[in-house]
């Protein structure tokens, strides 16, 4: 008697989908690889039996671009191919155990990817904006934060007085530290030549903690009280260093520091937070919303106030919007992570989750260079310190396929320069 096929019972389509009849199908799972804003954004297409029906996802992971890529093409695509696109639950959950060994970054950028592209898919077979199918409306635009950077007090009060005239209440402040590689500055990430690559100054945390407070203080005494503003610590701290840190920024009245600490710190986030007042941010690292439940219950209530949510690399939209809802009942804000290497697909998807939940706080909002909005039609750009979205079917943002061939990807590790970088004595500094 001939054996069953064990690939063919993997592949097979839930067996609940021939008995109600359903006509649509999962016809093929394509992936593109582009880079118009000069890191790689890996989109993902979900296409069905009804012509011109599909959906944008996005998986990008700008250091391990094609390992994700992988995933998606040599094994989701396959499993994904005759099924129907609206029972994103169940997909999810099977890719998700498909591998056996669940979580990680690469993982979950790839389910990521095809997890937006359902929910865009099945937004537009209904004919709605995307947030409509997460209960609608609770607020009529998502507030957003843009980036300044700069040598001093002086010119970093300067800046954010320009971003308040563009319309922002939310302005990150990075300020420069002489003679240190500093995170979200100009300049700071020149490489030395040779084989052996490494960034050409070294990080100093020492002189972060002589530098950085005073200046975050001196501008908000020139700024006033009217701006929220924002610092990025980018969990270049110990925690010994993290405690005199928020010690020293108090004054500041920052509306919150993020990634004071790495993940592997995590566990210290309780302490600090009974003892200092300085809110905190974190959770774009975060691959699996499992990681920021110590963080969300903790035995005298949370011990962050901002969860830094990063919708590609969660998993996408299934999973993120339960980590809102438990966000909203323990009384965590959303910070959802926004930066340029997160595509416009994931920043519009991101939006409709801003739009609908009571959990939100504040988007970071990536500006695009032109090229960006030539590949996604439809990028949704602040205005007036604000992101709202599209009001067609779906998330909004299309993908021109032949465009994003004009554009393409670096290398790989090509986008990984900017991590190597080294501590004073040598030692390698968490970026």
């Amino acid at each position: 008697m001939a054996q069953p096929d064990a690939r063919a019972e993997v592949l097979a389509p839930a067996p609940w989908v021939d008995e109600r009849g359903a006509k649509i199908r999962i016809t093929a799972v394509r992936t593109f690889l582009t880079a118009p804003h000069g890191c790689p954004h890996l989109v993902v297409r979900v296409e069905t039996n009804d012509p011109g029906l599909y959906g944008l996802g996005c998986a990008s992971d700008p250091q391990r671009t094609l390992a994700v890529r992988s995933v998606l093409d040599d094994y989701l695509a396959p499993m994904l191919v005759g099924r129907d696109p609206d029972d994103i639950e169940d997909i999810h959950r099977l890719m998700l155990n498909s591998a056996y060994w669940r979580g990680g970054s690469i993982t979950g950028n790839a389910l990521g990817g095809v997890d937006v592209a359902l929910w865009d898919l099945k937004a537009k077979r209904l004919g709605a904006p995307l947030y409509q199918l997460f209960g609608g409306r609770v607020r009529r635009w998502a507030e957003a934060y843009t980036h300044v950077d700069g040598a001093d007090a002086a010119e970093l009060a300067d800046k954010v007085a320009g971003a308040v005239e563009r319309g922002y209440r939310h302005v990150r402040v990075q300020c420069a530290v002489p003679g240190a590689d500093t995170y979200g500055t100009a300049g700071g990430s020149a490489l030395d030549a040779g084989a052996h690559r490494r960034r050409a100054v070294p990080w100093d945390s020492a002189a972060c903690l002589r530098t950085v407070p005073p200046v975050l203080t001196s501008v908000r005494e020139r700024v006033g009280d009217s701006v929220e503003l924002l610092h990025d610590v980018h969990e270049r701290l110990d925690p010994r260093q993290a405690r005199e840190f928020l010690r020293r920024i108090e004054d500041a009245r920052l509306y919150f520091v993020e990634d004071l600490l790495a993940p592997e710190d995590a566990g210290h986030f309780a302490a600090l937070r009974e003892t200092s007042a300085v809110p905190l941010a974190v959770g774009e690292l975060f691959h699996d919303v499992a990681q920021f439940l110590p963080l969300l219950d903790g035995d005298r209530g949370p011990s962050v106030d901002f969860a830094r949510i990063r919708v590609p690399t969660l998993g996408g939209l299934t999973p993120a919007r339960r980590l809102a809802a438990y966000c909203e009942l323990r009384g965590v804000r959303l910070a959802p992570h926004g930066p340029a290497d997160v595509s416009p697909v994931a920043q519009a998807a991101t939006l409709a989750m801003d739009i609908s939940s009571h959990a939100f706080g504040v988007q970071e909002a990536a500006v695009f260079r032109p090229p960006v909005h030539e590949v996604f039609p439809g990028t949704i750009t602040a205005a007036d310190g604000a992101l709202s979205p599209r009001e067609t079917p779906g998330h909004g943002v299309d993908f021109d396929e032949t465009a994003a061939a004009r554009y393409p990807a670096p290398e790989p590790l090509h986008h990984d320069r900017w991590a190597l970088l080294r501590n004073t004595d040598g030692s390698v500094q968490r970026a």
